[in-house]
């Protein structure tokens, strides 16, 4: 019988799904069969945990395929998973991204393959040279352009998962880019674990709104995404992006984490309440149609219930329509997880649920506001497709699939609006 093509589980974060994506096709080159590949997340304890069951899960289904972790978790915690009996090999951040890795997996290779393989992250350097051409939809592809991060949150492991913060040259990411839009692609999306740092690390260590800018002066690209970014860290060429560019899209996803000054210190954020609110004032000052998500962590600990409150309150100081609620989880090998005063389990389901009722209540306040406005909606599926600031919008008729279409806003269902 022909050896059956890998399969892939992925857990966390859009990095993650772009990393599977190049794993796959290295693994293909390979020619490796019968194998389930796991691409996990550290993020939380719970996200550990669920990597844990998903492995138990895929063993049980595939009993007689070779069982590969890989990913964050895999990184920060090697010994756990080696020590699952369902698991035949685990496989670090960096490796995983090495075509040598899969070679040696593959039926041709001769010699001896270590079960555990996972290096010091924190020496690696470089980006992996990967560029996975259309990932995503087929009307939004994902471009990879840093990874790392070089800030020590306190309640994150992800520094130790990822390494340090590294970079994709510009000119790199910009022939990229002209491959998408040849391809057809209407949107791209630049992603990284901490975006606003891309440059640093490079020659004449550029801005992020440097790389932006640069983009759309030398490619096609009807839209430009930014996922992710420390708005403190914001320089000054992107927000000229923001203010003059109509291709760069009206919506920022924000990683404030909290609403209170000291719950921030102790976060050892490098913003204050008052620098995101002053952000999110300029940014709309500029682009008046701008929307913005953001991550909050609930029931940091030593949070009080007024500490609480200053982080509900920021959802309407900053206007904020979009919410990532985090509750938060206790993650051994944080400095957080220390901090003897930790909030008891209730209070923080109870202040996540606020949280999310409070992010419930601005959707429905800005999907009320486009009551009859018109929007150009790419389409991600015939009857589906998101505005310039990424609201769902449904469609009563198909619409051509991967393509921008104007629209009026006739009503609005739960969480999306009606075209």
């Amino acid at each position: 019988m022909a050896p059956q093509p890998p399969k892939f589980a992925t857990l966390g974060c859009r990095l993650n799904a772009y990393e599977t994506e190049a794993m796959k096709a290295m693994a293909a080159e390979a020619g490796l069969g019968d194998a389930v590949i796991v691409n996990t997340c550290a993020v939380t304890a719970e996200a550990v945990r669920k990597a844990r069951q998903d492995i138990r899960r895929l063993r049980r289904e595939n009993p007689n395929a070779r069982l590969i972790v890989t990913g964050c978790a895999a990184q920060t915690e090697p010994e756990t998973f080696s020590a699952m009996s369902e698991v035949d090999m685990v496989i670090g951040n960096t490796e995983k991204m090495q075509p040598e890795t899969w070679a040696k997996l593959g039926p041709d290779f001769i010699g001896q393959t270590e079960r555990v393989q996972v290096d010091d992250i924190m020496s690696v350097q470089e980006t992996a040279g990967h560029l996975i051409d259309g990932f995503g939809t087929r009307s939004r592809a994902y471009v990879q352009v840093q990874n790392g991060c070089d800030h020590r949150c306190t309640f994150c492991i992800i520094p130790y998962g990822r390494g340090n913060s590294r970079s994709v040259p510009a000119g790199v990411v910009v022939d990229q880019i002209k491959r998408l839009v040849q391809q057809g692609y209407n949107e791209v999306v630049l992603t990284g674990v901490d975006l606003t740092s891309w440059g640093a690390d490079l020659p004449a260590t550029p801005r992020l709104g440097d790389l932006v800018m640069r983009i759309l002066r030398l490619t096609d690209v009807p839209r430009l995404r930014i996922s992710s970014i420390d708005s403190i860290e914001a320089d000054e060429a992107l927000m000229q992006a923001i203010a003059t560019e109509p291709r760069l899209m009206p919506h920022l996803h924000l990683s404030l984490q909290a609403g209170d000054d000291m719950i921030l210190k102790r976060m050892k954020r490098r913003h204050l309440r008052d620098d995101a609110i002053r952000f999110c004032e300029e940014a709309r000052k500029l682009r008046p149609e701008m929307t913005f998500g953001a991550d909050i962590i609930a029931g940091f600990p030593t949070e009080t219930e007024a500490m609480f409150q200053n982080s509900l309150k920021l959802v309407e100081d900053c206007d904020l329509t979009w919410l990532h609620v985090f509750p938060y989880s206790k993650r051994e090998g944080t400095p957080a997880a220390k901090i003897p005063t930790q909030v008891n389990g209730k209070a923080i389901k109870d202040r996540a649920a606020r949280l999310r009722a409070a992010g419930d209540a601005q959707v429905a306040s800005h999907l009320a506001a486009q009551q009859g406005r018109d929007h150009r909606v790419l389409m991600e599926s015939p009857r589906m497709g998101r505005t310039e600031q990424f609201t769902e919008v449904h469609f009563s008729a198909d619409q051509p699939e991967g393509q921008i279409v104007a629209a009026r806003i006739l009503g609005q269902g739960a969480g999306h609006l009606l075209a």
